[in-house]
Parts: structure tokens; sequence; C-alpha cells
């Protein structure tokens, strides 16, 4: 057999194959019958949007490169080197633990690069031994870890209050949905259209997920709440399985449940701000004693003159 012929049987013998597998793609597939089921189910619902929340972000893209860093870190390194951060803090911005992960390499890595590209302009301009800019970048790279950190934190206690604003207004629109004669499902429904905040939508997503995963609206709030750290959605929940359960009338709790919300809105920003107040204090005193200082140099270089 000659070697062109061997040659045109083995690129047959390839394409053949290549055909196959992609008829075997092709070909549907018959899904076990228990895990469809499990799917289906609440609880299999719940396990799937869990899952989902801790692999993919919700505003970014499967391309994203705190993804592919964050993906790489957990496989290799050590569980302890991320530091502590709340699960809770991550679920209420939306951010994947691989998305935090990757975020902290992505910050280390600029301080690795841009430390030695710092060193490097600093002996071009003075004479330093060469451990200072290796300490330098370690130093540079070890702070920029922590940031992500720091930024989580402070961006939850944020989002955590805009939440509270919103959720306030979303009770408010509750109740007068209920007044009209709305039952409890349709009223949050409406209420949650309403606006276009990430807050409204995020309430939108939770209802309309409980169409087909068997839970209670209710039961979904007290899961979010859960999930992000706001006890105020398990307040909100208990209040409509009052009357999603009982037939019970709620306008006043809505209401008085809105006002509340609005009051301790209202004291929180009232103690920040004399927060501030108090710690602006001190440098306006100081600017104070410097103005005046300036004020009496003169005179006492003039009296100590003559």
């Amino acid at each position: 057999m000659s070697t062109t012929l061997q040659l045109l049987l083995a690129a047959g013998g390839l394409l053949g194959l290549g055909l196959a597998l992609v008829l075997a793609q092709l070909v549907p597939s018959h899904p076990d019958l228990g895990q469809a089921l499990h799917r289906l189910s609440p609880a299999g619902a719940q396990q799937a949007h869990t899952a989902q929340m801790r692999t993919t972000p919700r505003s970014d893209g499967p391309g994203d490169v705190r993804e592919v860093l964050g993906a790489w870190g957990a496989r290799h390194l050590p569980a302890g080197l991320w530091g502590k951060v709340s699960p809770a803090d991550l679920a209420v911005l939306g951010m994947s633990p691989t998305q935090f992960y990757g975020e902290k390499i992505l910050y280390a890595s600029i301080g690795v690069v841009a430390g030695p590209v710092l060193a490097w302009a600093a002996m071009v301009t003075f004479a330093i031994p060469v451990y200072v800019p290796v300490l330098a970048t370690l130093v540079l790279a070890g702070g920029l870890w922590f940031i992500p950190t720091y930024n989580v934190t402070t961006d939850a206690r944020t989002a955590r209050v805009e939440f509270s604003r919103a959720l306030g207004a979303f009770v408010d629109l509750v109740a007068l949905e209920m007044a009209s004669g709305s039952g409890p499902r349709q009223a949050m429904e409406a209420a949650a259209a309403v606006g276009d905040s990430w807050v409204f939508a995020r309430m939108r997503e939770e209802l309309s997920r409980t169409r087909w995963s068997g839970l209670t609206a209710w039961d979904a709030l007290r899961q979010l709440g859960d999930e992000i750290d706001m006890p105020d959605l398990h307040e909100l929940a208990d209040i409509m399985r009052l009357s999603g359960e009982d037939g019970a009338r709620i306008y006043p709790q809505l209401k008085a449940r809105a006002t509340s919300m609005r009051s301790a809105i209202l004291s929180a920003q009232k103690t920040r701000a004399n927060e501030v107040s108090e710690r602006m204090t001190l440098p306006m005193t100081l600017l104070g004693l410097i103005f005046l200082l300036i004020l009496i140099t003169p005179q006492m270089l003039r009296m100590v003159s003559s």
C-alpha cells in the first residue's frame, strides 16, 4: 500500500470520526428523571440559585479577568491567604468569591509591576541600595492585596443603607397595592415593577423566580434577607405571610413598618452627621488658633523690639 493511499485512509478516518462526534452531540439525550425532578423542586431550585451566586457575577460577563484569576487562585493558593470576608457582603454586592479572589490577585499584581518601575525611576535619580526596591515592592503588593477586602466591607455597608431606603419605598407601595384589593404576590410584584434601581431589580428577580421554584414570595424574601444579611426583609416576610396564609388585613402593619424604617434611617443619618461634625471640631479649632496666632504675632514682635 502506497504512502499516499495510507494518508488518504487516515484523513478519511479522521473526517468520519469528526462527523460521528458532531452527530453524537446533535442526537437528543435522555435525561435522568430523578435529577430533573430534583432540579424542578424548591430545594433543587434554591441550590441552583446558590451555586449560580457563588460562581457567576450578576453584572459581568464570562470573560471577566477577575473570574479567571480567581478560579486559578482558588485552586492553587491556600484558603487562609484570602482573609476573612463575609459571604453576605459579597452577596449584597452581587460579587462571587472567585471575583473577589481575582480582584485581590489583580491588585497585588499591579503592586508587583508598579514597584520595580517606581524603584527604577528612583534609582535613576538617587543612589539607593538594591534591597530597598525589593522591600518597597513587597510592601506595595501587600498593601494592595488588602484593598479589595476593605472595598467589599465599605461598599457592602453603603449598599445595605441604599437597600434599606429603597425597601421603605417598596413597603409603602405594597401597602398601597394591598389597600386597593390586590393579593400579597400581586402587590409585591406590582410594587417591584415600579422602581428601576438595583434594589427593585433584585426584588423582581426574586419574586419572578418563585413562580417556577415552588417557593412562596415571603419565603423568598426571608431567604434573600438571610443571603444579604437584611433583617428588615425578615419582618416584611412575616407580615406578608399573615396575609398570604391567614388572610389577615396587613395594611396598618405595612404602614407602621414603613414609618419605622424611615425613622430608623433618619436617626442613622443624624447620628452620622453628628459624628462628622464632631470630627470637624478639632480641625476648625486648630485653624482658629492658627489664625489668631497670625494676628497676634506682629503685635508681639513689635512689643519685643520696642
